[in-house]
């Protein structure tokens, strides 16, 4: 009887203990489960450090605790997202951290231009014309090269020198005519316009070199890729102008990346002349006005440029060039 009574007092204890454990994980599960109590605000998708243009994926609505909701914060229902767009960061915000209204600057905002640079750097505009600007789809925020085309005139057989040469690579687009934003439809897809000036960022010395070329002749956009990020870093690694960290810190990597990728570069540029397009045009630099220039035996028929080296002899005021057949 003792043994059949403590067995009986050991389940009634077993069924107790379970009930009570079970009941007390019921709550704490159901207030996980709970959702937090607070409005909608918004928030940074990314670390959005000072200058950078926001755009719609730049950030997203999240529930907030309400006594921590902040005057300043962008609560839904009160302020529209849309109005963040083409917006400029003044202050560093974290990922996942609230976008607060004094952080941002709108586009028709005193100092606006002056925020959306980086540090070092300078505005320029251009103008641009639907052909040369990529047919209006070049929208803010995107990458560009800037490619000069111009005739090189004052030849003696008066024949100019057409040339087109690419002077600055990846420049970032700040505004199209005074817009900094991609412009929307009804169903969210971006509108194509077109416009006729363009502002970029550059250096010091790059703002130089675009304000003269603009008076040697016509300028035009070349859009980037996306994925020229990655060869642009390499070439620049190769060529030494940035240093590769020693350590495996992945921080130190993505911001050496961005810090390249952020960068316009003025350094080995390509030209492309008239003689690389077509057969009866120049290749080279016309030859000074008022100068003869012999044809050699070995020049083609019509030609009035010597085939091979030629030799300049002065004699007092006069200067002819005698060519030089390849055997002498």
């Amino acid at each position: 009887m003792l043994m059949v009574g403590a067995l009986a007092l050991a389940v009634v204890c077993a069924v107790l203990a379970r009930s009570m454990f079970s009941g007390s994980a019921a709550p704490q599960a159901a207030a996980a489960q709970a959702e937090p109590v607070g409005p909608e605000v918004l928030v940074a998708t990314r670390t959005l450090p000072p200058g950078t243009i926001l755009g719609p994926d730049s950030f997203r609505y999240q529930r907030w605790p309400s006594d921590l909701v902040e005057k300043a914060y962008y609560i839904k229902g009160q302020q529209a997202a849309t109005s963040l767009n083409g917006t400029v960061v003044r202050y560093p915000i974290t990922a996942g951290q609230p976008i607060t209204q004094g952080a941002v600057i709108a586009p028709n905002d005193r100092g606006f231009l002056a925020a959306a640079l980086g540090p070092g750097m300078r505005a320029v505009t251009i103008s641009v014309s639907a052909q040369s600007s990529v047919a209006g789809f070049v929208f803010p925020g995107d990458r560009v090269d800037l490619l000069l085309t111009q005739s090189v005139a004052g030849g003696g057989d008066g024949t100019p020198l057409k040339a087109s040469e690419t002077i600055v690579r990846n420049i970032r687009v700040l505004a199209t005519d005074q817009r900094t934003d991609k412009t929307a439809d009804e169903n969210g897809k971006t509108v194509v316009q077109t416009f006729s000036n363009v502002t970029l960022e550059t250096t010091p010395k790059i703002s130089e070199k675009i304000a003269v070329a603009q008076t040697l002749g016509t300028l035009s956009l070349s859009l980037r890729s996306i994925a020229d990020d990655k060869l642009e870093l390499e070439r620049a690694i190769a060529s030494g102008e940035v240093n590769v960290p020693d350590s495996n810190d992945p921080r130190a990597t993505k911001q050496m990346m961005l810090e390249v990728a952020s960068h316009p570069d003025d350094h080995d540029t390509s030209v492309t002349t008239g003689g690389d397009v077509s057969r009866f045009a120049r290749s080279g630099v016309p030859p000074r006005p008022g100068t003869t220039v012999a044809a050699a035996p070995s020049a083609p028929i019509g030609s009035t440029a010597p085939a091979g080296p030629i030799v300049v002899i002065a004699r007092g005021n006069t200067v002819t060039q005698v060519p030089v057949s390849m055997g002498h």
